[in-house]
């Protein structure tokens, strides 16, 4: 027997394996499609990358944020409570929350534009706090000028009454009107610019009035009006021009009170 022929069942198995045709590997043999495969698509043991993400180092960074901003709100929240809380005890008290800083020489009220009211309301808050003012400098010349006219015989009723119009004119025009604006610009509040609109409009209507004088009220002499400035002039000159500035005074605070009252529209109407 020629024993040549036979094959040597140790030799390693050499022979070409098509890929593409079916049934001819061997149930023992070894394709190299595979590694030929990974080998050119880059996923062979000398091309293989390892990404690393840190998806744990993420996720602590996240916690980390999202507690942070966790405290951050309770403190506020906590803060806040604290101060609902003192602002109630306060207002049981009785106590005003704000405290009296003008006029400087001796303080009646709080003001404080430059540090309480927005900075686009400055303007037209200062243009208000003028017009208190004007109504405050026409009411304490009218009491100046009645009193001329007392002296010179023109009756000490008139001076009572213009002294009433001093004691309650000012204090009220600055509650009714003027303390509801400086809040409403410095809380928003719908509700105070309506009572602020009724009680100027009040105000602009007795500026009227009293620029005028009309004889109804002791024959208008208690007012520093036209009317009442005519009257007096033909028998004392110097208390005529004392009610001629009064008048010019009243006319003034007029104007200045149509023009505020049309800028806090304005603003009422723009700003909502």
């Amino acid at each position: 027997m020629n024993r040549s022929s036979d094959p040597n069942p140790f030799d390693e198995e050499e022979q070409e394996v098509n890929p593409f045709s079916k049934g001819n590997a061997a149930p023992g043999s070894k394709s190299r499609v595979p590694q030929f495969v990974s080998n050119t698509l880059g996923f062979g043991p000398k091309h293989d990358a390892t990404v690393d993400i840190p998806l744990d180092s993420m996720n602590q960074d996240s916690k980390k944020k999202q507690k942070e901003l966790a405290d951050w709100e309770a403190d506020i929240k906590r803060r806040e409570r604290d101060i609902k809380r003192r602002e109630d005890a306060v207002a049981s008290a009785g106590v005003p929350a704000d405290d009296r800083n003008w006029p400087p020489f001796f303080p009646i009220i709080h003001h404080d534009i430059a540090n309480e009211i927005p900075v686009h309301a400055q303007r037209l808050q200062y243009l208000a706090f003028a017009s208190w003012l004007g109504i405050v400098l026409c009411l304490v010349f009218n009491v100046i000028a009645v009193t001329v006219c007392w002296i010179r015989g023109g009756g000490v009723k008139i001076f009572f009454l213009s002294i009433i119009y001093a004691l309650i004119g000012c204090p009220l025009s600055y509650v009714l009107w003027y303390r509801p604006l400086y809040r409403a610009m410095r809380t928003d509040s719908a509700f105070k610019f309506g009572w602020f609109f009724l009680c100027y409009l009040i105000h602009i209507g007795f500026c009227i009035l009293a620029a005028i004088a009309p004889p109804i009220v002791f024959h208008g002499r208690s007012l520093t009006g036209i009317l009442a400035a005519i009257d007096v002039f033909s028998d004392h000159v110097l208390v005529g021009i004392f009610y001629l500035v009064g008048f010019g005074l009243f006319c003034l605070e007029s104007l200045l009170s149509l023009w505020v009252v049309q800028k806090v529209y304005m603003y009422f109407r723009g700003h909502k």
